[in-house]
């Protein structure tokens, strides 16, 4: 795999790299307006344009196996540097969940949580006040030669591709390294009001998908919060 830095360069990516993002992009992209609901999967199941990214993990999966705030930088993150994850409980709002499947992360307090919907989701949390604020955890197996998300290609050019074929508009797409996994952190503005962030990472055969959502009018007010809960998920427990 091509070492990816946040300095531009050009470099040629490998035939089955490119084919992969291209099935990605495709597979869990190519949605119609919200205005029409959403699109169709093949089990009829209507995924609306903000869900979709949700379903990342698995799309992705599918086709490649068939402290305090931290806010990563383009200034400051390389893959060689290591970022420390993100324990901070911001006063209360965050709280400690540690799943016994091999995870854990600093989750909203006081948000309803839901396990896992097969297809779906491994693990959710829906603010109580407005369900339109979500956070959602999902993973799918990957094959054992998959050990980084960057086979996707640089963060930069996987974070437009994305923003490109769901037109929205790309605000940032960052990589850091905590405790060894190259992590992928997107920050979309849609057209339909919602702001998502979106993490993406590989780790002992799986690859993970972290995406929290809201209306883009209160995004200033999660922003803090999204950010330290994608800081602080881990893909194990030591």
């Amino acid at each position: 795999l091509a070492n990816l830095s946040l300095t531009h360069k050009t470099y040629q990516l490998e035939t089955n790299s490119t084919l992969i993002m291209g099935r990605f992009i495709n597979l869990i992209l190519a949605a119609a307006p919200l205005t029409v609901s959403g699109f169709s999967v093949p089990n009829g199941e209507v995924v609306s344009r903000r869900e979709s990214f949700a379903k990342a993990a698995s799309v992705i999966g599918g086709t490649i196996a068939a402290g305090g705030l931290v806010m990563p930088s383009a200034a400051s993150a390389t893959v060689t540097d290591e970022t420390p994850i993100v324990t901070t409980r911001q006063g209360g709002l965050l709280e400690k969940y540690q799943d016994s499947r091999g995870w854990k992360i600093m989750a909203p307090s006081g948000w309803n949580g839901f396990d896992g919907e097969v297809g779906a989701y491994d693990k959710k949390w829906q603010d109580l006040v407005d369900p339109f604020d979500n956070i959602k955890l999902s993973s799918t197996p990957v094959k054992s030669t998959t050990t980084s998300i960057d086979i996707l290609g640089p963060v930069e050019e996987v974070g437009a591709s994305l923003a490109g074929k769901r037109d929205a508009k790309l605000i940032a797409a960052l990589e850091r390294q905590t405790e060894g996994i190259l992590f992928y952190t997107f920050d979309f503005a849609l057209n339909d009001g919602t702001h998502q962030l979106l993490l993406l990472c590989v780790h002992k055969g799986k690859i993970w998908s972290l995406d929290a959502s809201t209306r883009e009018k209160r995004y200033s007010k999660r922003k803090e919060l999204y950010y330290n809960v994608l800081g602080s998920f881990m893909p194990k427990l030591s």
